[in-house]
Formats: C-alpha cells, structure tokens, sequence
C-alpha cells in the first residue's frame, strides 16, 4: 500500500503572517479541493476575506452543482466539477497557486494533492484555516478543547459541550461532528469555547493548533487505507496533543495514548492527566464504588478525590465506553475550569446522538439495538461487550481492517449473526476461523448480483434507496427469525456503510424502519 506523500510546510513569509482574520487575505490564490460541508464553509470564508478562490471536485452532482452556483453567485469563485478537475493543480490567474486548502476526506495520494506536494505548495485542511483566523477585532476568541479517538469522539464531544454550557459558558459542539468550524466563527454569538472533533483525515491537514486541553479517546485499527499504514494513522492521531497548553487528557488503559502524550511538543506546564473505568491514581480521573472521580484538578489529589457523578447518571444503560467517554469530557472541562457541579449536571443535561447502541425496540423478549455507528471493529467490541445472546447484523465496506481479534475476544456471545455488506469475505473468514459453531446468514445470491450492478452508478448517484431498504429489511426478517427472548438483535457492522448505503445513518434509519415495521407486523398478525 502506497505512504502517504509528505505535507509541504509552510515556507511562504505570506502564509506565516496570515495568523487572525485581519491579515491580509485579499488576492490570495487558493484552490479549494471538495464542495461538501467542510469545503463549501472554506470556500465561502476565503471569498470573504478576499482571497481569489477557485473549487474543486469530481462530483457533478445536482446538490454540487446547487453547492458550485450558491458560490459564483456569493463572490469571485471558480467551480471546476468533474474527474478532469481533480488530476491537476489548476492556475488562477495564470499562477501557482499560493495555498491548497483541503476537505479531510482527500488522501494524500490523490492526484491534485501530489501535485501540489511535488510543486512545493503548502496544504491546509479546514482545522488549521479555523485555527488562524479565530482572532478577529472587536470579536472574542474562543479557546479550543480538542477530541480524537478511533471510536467516542461524537459522544465525548458532545458531553463536552453539554458540561461547558451547564458551566454557564457559551460552548458549542464543533469540527467532525458535523457543524464546521468555520460556520462557527463566521457566528455572531461570541462563544466562550469549541468542543472540537478531529477525526485522523482532520489531524494531517493541520499544523499549528494549539488547544488549552486535549484528548485522545482510544486508538485501534481503523483507516488504514487512507493513511496507508497504522503507524501513520497513530501518527497524525498524536498530532491532537501537539501545543496543548493546560492538559493532554490519555487513556489510562491503553499505552499507546500515553505515548503519544510522552512524545508531544506541548506548551511549558502542559499536565498529563489519565482516565480509567478503573481506581484512578494520583493525576487521574476515574471510579471508585459507582461514582466518576477526579483525583487530577483538586489540591488534595494525594489522599483524597472530588465527587463529580454516579455512573447512574449516564442512564440505564452504562457500557464502560460510555463511563470512559463521560470521564474523558469531565477531565477536559476540568483542565478549563468546570466546577463538579457542573460535570454532573452536564451529564444529566446531555441526549444521546442516534446510532449508538440505541433501543429501537423491545418486543416479544427480544432487544433491537442499533449501533450503525460502530463502523470498525473496535466500536463493534464496545457495543458486543454490552450484551449478551446476540444475533449481530454485520458487515458492509471493511477499510482494510483485520477481524480476527474481535471475534476471538466475542464469539462467546454470538447467538448468530446476519451479514449484510457487498463483500463481507474478510468478516466471514474471520467468524470461520474463531467462531466455526455460530450460525452465519450470508447476503443472498440476488442481493449480492444488485450489489454488483448498482456499483458502477454508485460513484455518481449512491445506492438506491429502495435497494438500500431491501437489504436491511432481510436482514432484519432472519434475525428475527433466530432471535428468540432473552435475546438481543444488534446492528454494529464493524464496517463503513457506503457499499449499500449513503452514510451510517440511512444504515440506521434503514434498520430502525425495517424494525418498526416488523413489530407492527407481528402485533397485527396476533390480533388477527
């Protein structure tokens, strides 16, 4: 598998000045590569500031097109759609480009960002554009508490937020969540703080952040076709701990985020502080009888600790990712200043996103749960490790990952499992090899051919919706068929959702529709 080619540095003396809003953008040439949400918000704010824009991207959509004619019509922008506008790095004006500024999603490896590393120009993502221009005259800077991590991102950032506003600051959920950041600051509310998600594909395109606190969740196999190798996976996954200035927030039970944190050029006075679902040490937070601890940002952290929660408060359910997620969020705001108080109130506060581990029913005995958003394999072991008796709809687009040690550490509670995915070979070897006894239903042979001849529309228009639903709802019909009470049906592919779907949630929605509409069946079969 080809490395990822190496980020130019900036080098420009121009590019070095451009550090608040009020530098001098204007006739700065910049080509933006993608016209979705993070590209579309960079494009928009560059033509505000008066750079010479020009946008592109291989998709000709109708919502590109829509995202390509709301740009010409805001400002002096040049759209380029099609795979043609993507091979090369394009002049503006008749020159070099000064700038490439990226959506996270485009590999290094791709033609135009490889032309713009061998031609030596330097390659922001959307963060690190975020980041230089969040001064602004007359506006106030909001400091950045900074969340990566294979899997709990989305849930931590979100505690984050819900904990800084119990706080009474003006806080906001920000970056891979799905709000970008430079909506964000373009905002006239004068947020206090950012809850920021940075997924891996965020962290390589940026350079200079420098958070007050930082965290990274969990790292396991995941993305390695993007990054080309686990090591430069973990590698751009450390760059989140790089200038943190009060706190870089590790994973007390997994020693590669400590590492990370051993091996970051941090601010002088930067802490380490861990978190463990187990008795924390001195300088860490954690449980002790049911209740979330903080043995860090007290005075007395040598003989005693501060009350921040129950684990109680994280609902009914409270798998030990989530009581991991919670206390990762708590040593944040607490590293900015939260009192106790306001950690639990935060926690109390906080409603849970859709598609993780989320009940969509409970019928005849038998628990649906949805977990779309367990898209690798070390999600699914979080979601599998909160059951028992599980029929497990998985499967779907793999990214390179391994199985083998997720199903050696769960078989135990493998009931049966369903596979849905356009090729799920690797998941099924896998089920083979370490669980031969558990009964697996594989795709049928005409969901497998309309896999097949849907895959050359896909790049352009995506599965169909009716296809999409088609699958889900056979899927959903033979777990039904082998669960029985005292079971739990849960979707939690361990893999990504685009092979059959548009995203994790239409996976999801798919499921809880196919779900909803199986119950009724049922209910109006036995009144009949």
């Amino acid at each position: 598998m080809t490395s990822p080619i190496p980020v130019p540095l900036t080098t420009s003396p121009r590019l070095q000045e451009l550090t608040t809003w009020d530098s001098d953008w204007a006739g700065l040439r910049v080509v933006v590569t993608g016209i979705g949400v993070s590209g579309f918000a960079a494009a928009d704010t560059l033509i505000e500031l008066g750079a010479r824009v020009v946008v592109v991207d291989a998709a000709t959509s109708p919502k590109a097109l829509a995202q390509a004619d709301t740009l010409r019509i805001v400002g002096a922008a040049d759209v380029l759609l099609g795979e043609e506008a993507v091979e090369s790095v394009p002049k503006i004006d008749g020159q070099k480009p000064d700038l490439v500024v990226t959506s996270p999603g485009w590999r290094p490896d791709q033609a135009l960002l490889a032309a713009a590393a061998r031609a030596h120009i330097p390659v922001w993502g959307d963060v690190e554009l975020a980041w230089r221009l969040r001064e602004r005259k007359g506006r106030k800077t909001a400091d950045w508490l900074t969340i990566t991590g294979t899997n709990g991102k989305t849930t931590t950032v979100g505690l984050t937020e819900s904990m800084l506003q119990a706080a009474g600051l003006k806080a906001i959920a920000v970056g891979n969540v799905g709000t970008p950041i430079l909506d964000a600051l373009r905002d006239p509310v004068d947020y206090d703080v950012f809850a920021v998600e940075l997924s891996s594909f965020q962290l390589h395109w940026s350079h200079s952040v420098s958070p007050v606190a930082s965290v990274c969740l969990n790292v396991a196999e995941d993305h390695v076709d993007w990054h080309g190798s686990y090591a430069s996976y973990l590698a751009d996954k450390a760059k989140v701990y790089e200038n943190t200035q009060k706190a870089c927030i590790y994973n007390a039970e997994q020693i590669e985020t400590e590492r990370m944190v051993e091996d970051a050029d941090v601010v002088e006075g930067c802490r380490a502080v861990g978190f463990t679902t187990l008795t924390p040490a001195v300088s860490m937070l954690g449980v002790v009888e049911g209740l979330l601890v903080d043995r860090a940002f007290i005075a007395e952290r040598k003989d005693s600790a501060a009350e921040l929660a129950s684990t109680a408060d994280l609902g009914p359910v409270a798998p030990r990712h989530m009581v991991a997620n919670a206390l990762a969020a708590a040593a944040l705001v607490r590293a900015y200043g939260v009192e106790p108080q306001a950690v639990r109130k935060g926690l109390l506060n906080y409603l849970p996103g859709d598609h993780r581990i989320q009940l969509v029913a409970r019928h005849e005995g038998v628990l649906w749960i949805n977990d779309s958003k367990a898209t690798n394999p070390h999600a699914a072991a979080a979601s599998l490790s909160a059951f028992h008796n599980v029929v497990w709809i998985a499967g779907g687009l793999s990214k390179g990952v391994n199985y083998d040690s997720l199903i050696q550490e769960h078989a135990n509670r493998l009931k049966a499992v369903v596979l849905i995915g356009a090729d799920s070979s690797d998941l099924q070897s896998a089920l083979k090899r370490h669980a031969p006894d558990v009964p697996v239903i594989g795709p049928t042979k005409g969901e497998t051919e309309d896999v097949q001849t849907a895959g050359t529309a896909k790049a352009a228009a995506g599965p169909s919706p009716i296809f999409s639903e088609t699958v889900m709802a056979q899927a959903v019909a033979s777990a039904a068929q082998l669960a029985a009470s005292g079971d739990t049906v849960l979707l939690a592919p361990a893999a990504a959702s685009m092979d059959q779907f548009s995203s994790y949630a239409h996976r999801g929605d798919a499921f809880i529709e196919a779900v909803r509409e199986l119950v009724e069946g049922q209910a109006q079969t036995s009144e009949e």
